[in-house]
């Protein structure tokens, strides 16, 4: 697999605004682009929309996680969405990598970001044994949940078992250790070079990334804010997609004003 097959953004939802938003989002670890279909039916009108392609989603094989640096995707990603992205939407791992992306990246600067879902702790003693166990045993649980809100039909839970088992085969332990690896940076991340709006999203029934990662990556964030969705769990964007187009509308209208004064927008 040539690095590059993996790097350009896919599927665009064109805006319906004369003025727009360019905006880039991108998946979790084992996901895909029909999760964010529930959101973009809802979504504000004025954001121009590229879906990321990038080689971690359901799809995808393991290759991509031999190399050590997952936030090179994140950064290719960005750079050829065709022109600088105004907003990034990033979800669990991604959200993860994006924290990474205003030291990383020269040129690439969004205005905003959304944060959904983030695997975030503050400090090293954050982490145990026990931590690794539940997210290593635990793994097969929560690619279950992405299949199930996914798309997978009702009534098949007998058959999404298997399909995450065969998704967590694909991601493999290099991908599963690209994932935690990031996860243990977390409290040697510089976030505080994050000086543009952050809005960051949790479920309050998140079995994947707790909601308390979400409270202390938006308390640590210069212009952090957090939305607890109730009764929502990891995939904010298509169990609550109506919440959550709402509250990507309100925050859009207070952080980045001067980019939405176009009488069309909702």
């Amino acid at each position: 697999m040539r690095e590059t097959e993996h790097t350009l953004p896919a599927r665009r939802r064109p805006a319906r605004a004369a003025r727009t938003l360019r905006t880039l989002l991108l998946p979790g670890l084992g996901g895909s682009t029909a999760v964010w279909a529930p959101f973009l039916a809802l979504a504000p009108r004025d954001l121009d929309v590229r879906q990321a392609d990038v080689p971690w989603t359901g799809g995808g094989d393991g290759r991509w996680s031999h190399h050590p640096d997952p936030v090179r995707w994140v950064v290719r990603a960005a750079r050829r969405a065709g022109a600088p992205v105004d907003l990034l939407i990033a979800h669990s791992f991604a959200a993860t990598l994006a924290l990474d992306l205003p030291g990383r990246a020269a040129g690439v600067r969004p205005a905003a970001f959304i944060l959904v879902s983030p695997f975030y702790r503050p400090a090293a003693s954050d982490f145990d044994w026990a931590t690794m166990a539940y997210y290593l045993e635990g793994f097969h649980r929560i690619l279950d949940e992405g299949l199930r809100i996914g798309g997978v039909r009702p009534g098949s839970a007998e058959l999404r078992g298997p399909m995450a088992l065969r998704v967590q085969e694909r991601i493999g332990p290099y991908g599963w250790m690209r994932f935690f690896d990031a996860y243990l940076r977390t409290p040697f991340q510089d976030v505080s070079a994050i000086r543009v709006p952050t809005l960051v999203v949790t479920g309050e029934r998140d079995i994947a990334a707790r909601p308390d990662d979400a409270r202390a990556l938006a308390a640590a964030l210069p212009a952090g804010r957090l939305e607890v969705l109730e009764g929502c769990g990891h995939f904010a964007m298509a169990e609550r997609p109506d919440r959550f187009a709402q509250i990507v509308d309100d925050f859009l209208r207070t952080a980045l004003p001067a980019h939405r004064t176009d009488p069309e927008s909702p």
